[in-house]
């Protein structure tokens, strides 16, 4: 089959080697391409897949998106969401609201997983980056300092491709995991779920919601989210065995899990699928020049929106390291951080997420109850409602294990409100007046974009991921450059 004149050419040789384009493979590409890091992105399918899992894109991973500029556009695509509402099916049992969250995005996108992916691509593109689609990894050999992977094109031919590091960013079965060896331990329970994103008829107060509503009834959860241009998604446990819904069969599972005393009409189903949740956590990120990100690494109940965010902080974690160790920056030893960073972090999600099913689907009318009742009563707790959003909003994650006295902590989150970012560069944030500096007051040193903020107490050094590398640190150009070679690895 001859190939068409704009297919662009598989390399031979390449510093990254990405496979799978999902949303962590292609932040991971945007990433690296906006750094300016040679890279190649394959993925199996032809094409974007229509609808797909995630709905939700939570304020830490739309503060990242910002910095490979992709969360403009993104969030003119998207939905506002106010937060997350748990309902007895009566009425509301406790609802976060993200209206209070310090961050330059204090709500939920609802957006689908394609309409991500689509934006995410031609970011990519526009970086002067590309997708070879209808590429498969067949597997790699050792080569060192590298590996050779094996690739099938689109026509069926066998390719060889040298790559420095190897990314799997290509899920659950991941074909990178398996051939490193690396081990996917946990569950793989027999729970079935069944999505849709449907058009309502309006007038239903299960089409009016503005919050991701989980619904816990006797007969089971049901997940309702809001989308644009009317959409809902639609997320439910169903029997093994059973089918992507049709129409019928939404109307079914809103009627007995939704919005008592309502029965809402669906004018249309726009997709619709069945997938199995497992939960398992991959043994090691890192086995020498290969990487995994994502579901490839980490995998668990749909509950709360945390996956596809927690693949893209991954890509957001790595992409830098590889940066500052390809150009001589790091020692290689850095990019051993990946994993105790974000491992730890992946653990406790898959925690998470299993312990919030398994109250969330209790089956006994009683448990069920009782349930309810401690959740109303969390509800009325002060403080618990705002701990939950900063928690489900991902903006509590940090690398750190210093006890919180009050000074700045290295591997924390820094707010972009209070330092804000210039793309993936170094800044350096020195304290400034009382009122605003103007912008030539915000310049460049080498890596370091140094910014003067009002208030700030010491100077901090903010890492291209948005994580606090060192504070107090020294402003002379001298020291700073010895500084940033020192703080790299951190």
């Amino acid at each position: 089959m001859p190939k068409s004149p704009t297919a662009p050419v598989l390399p031979c040789h390449t510093d990254v080697l990405i496979s799978g384009a999902g949303p962590t493979g292609l932040t991971l590409a945007a990433s690296l391409a906006q750094l300016g890091v040679d890279h190649v992105l394959i993925d199996r399918n032809a094409e974007i897949q229509p609808g797909s899992k995630a709905a939700a894109v939570q304020p830490r991973t739309l503060e990242y998106l910002d910095r490979i500029g992709v969360s403009a556009d993104l969030v003119d695509g998207g939905k506002k969401g106010r937060g997350f509402c748990l309902h007895d099916r009566e009425k509301a049992l406790l609802r976060t609201s993200y209206d209070r969250l310090s961050t330059p995005h204090p709500y939920m996108l609802l957006a689908s997983q394609q309409t991500t992916e689509e934006h995410l691509a031609r970011r990519l593109e526009d970086l002067g980056g590309t997708v070879h689609r209808g590429h498969r990894l067949l597997g790699f050999a050792p080569d060192f300092p590298g590996v050779t992977a094996t690739v099938t094109t689109p026509d069926g031919t066998l390719r060889a491709v040298s790559a420095r590091y190897l990314v799997g960013c290509d899920g659950v079965h991941s074909t990178v995991r398996t051939a490193a060896g690396i081990g996917f331990p946990g569950d793989a329970p027999e729970q079935l779920f069944a999505l849709a994103d449907v058009r309502l008829k309006p007038g239903s107060r299960a089409a009016a919601s503005e919050d991701a509503t989980f619904f816990l009834s006797d007969a089971g959860l049901l997940l309702l989210s809001p989308l644009m241009q009317g959409l809902h998604r639609l997320v439910a446990p169903v029997p093994p065995g059973s089918a992507a819904p049709d129409a019928g069969e939404v109307e079914a599972l809103l009627a007995a899990r939704g919005p008592a005393g309502e029965s809402a009409a669906v004018d249309e189903v726009v997709a619709a699928a069945t997938y199995r949740a497992q939960e398992r956590l991959a043994e090691r990120f890192r086995a020498g020049p290969v990487f995994l990100v994502g579901d490839a690494a980490h995998t668990h109940s749909p509950a709360g929106g945390q996956g596809m965010n927690t693949g893209i902080q991954d890509a957001g974690n790595l992409a830098w390291k590889l940066h500052a160790v390809l150009t001589g920056a790091a020692p290689d030893e850095l990019l051993d951080s990946y994993h105790r960073e974000r491992q730890p972090v992946a653990a406790q999600l898959v925690a998470s997420t299993s312990q919030f099913a398994r109250i969330a689907t209790l089956a006994d009318p009683a448990a069920g109850r009782r349930r309810n009742a401690l959740l109303s009563a969390a509800a009325a707790t002060p403080g618990i409602t705002d701990w939950l959003a900063d928690t489900l909003a991902q903006l509590d994650i940090s690398y750190t294990r210093e006890p919180d006295l009050g000074a700045p902590r290295i591997g924390t989150r820094v707010s972009p409100l209070t330092v804000p970012p210039d793309g993936l560069r170094w800044t350096l944030a020195l304290p400034g007046p009382g009122e605003q500096q103007p912008d030539h007051q915000v310049s460049r040193r080498g890596p370091l974009t140094v910014r003067h903020v009002p208030g700030l107490p010491t100077t901090l050094l903010v890492r291209p991921d948005g994580y606090l590398a060192a504070a107090g640190v020294p402003t002379d150009q001298s020291d700073l450059t010895d500084l940033l070679r020192q703080r790299v690895p951190q």
